[in-house]
């Protein structure tokens, strides 16, 4: 079965790094579970979903992923001072990824980029936000979602929210 553009159930294994560079960020492969999504319902980045299209299962490739069709391009204004007693019990220090929940009750991530005595600086923005991905990626299952995982954008009872692939920095 090819991967179609809506309501396939696909699994896959994958690399990611940025563009460029040798450190791998983020990784499923030898994790024994491939990330299962449903095509069409914004569960993984848009330029590796589009990317998947019409792939069939035992493919592999190498994806190029720009930032744009990632996380998006860096927005200097998700940059934020926030008092220090917002962070009462936290021991501090620059580079750290801290969790939150958003207005609507989504889970946001922030890193902390710089503090003092009296202030925060936490950066809004994804992590990988700005940055082109290069993805190693193999098709290891695809069938036709079925009319109730097509209809709850769940997979086998499972709901995904947006993200690119599976952890590690790829959450969001």
């Amino acid at each position: 079965m090819k991967i179609e553009k809506e309501n396939s159930v696909v699994g896959i294994e994958y690399d990611v790094k940025e563009a460029g560079k040798d450190e791998i960020v983020d990784s499923n492969k030898g994790m024994g579970q491939p990330l299962e999504f449903i095509t069409g319902k914004g569960h993984i980045i848009p330029g590796l979903e589009k990317a998947l299209e019409g792939m069939s299962v035992g493919e592999s490739s190498d994806v190029l992923v720009p930032a744009v069709e990632a996380y998006g391009e860096y927005n200097p204004e998700a940059i934020q001072t926030l008092p220090i007693e917002q962070f009462e019990g936290v021991e501090l220090k620059e580079g750290l990824t801290l969790y939150g929940q958003g207005e609507n009750g989504q889970t946001v991530q922030v890193t902390v980029k710089s503090f003092n005595d009296k202030e925060v600086e936490v950066d809004f923005n994804h992590p990988l936000a700005g940055k082109d991905l290069m993805f190693s990626v193999k098709v290891v299952s695809a069938r036709k979602a079925t009319e109730d995982e097509a209809n709850t954008g769940q997979v086998g009872g499972h709901t995904h929210e947006g993200g690119c692939c599976g952890g590690g920095h790829c959450d969001s």
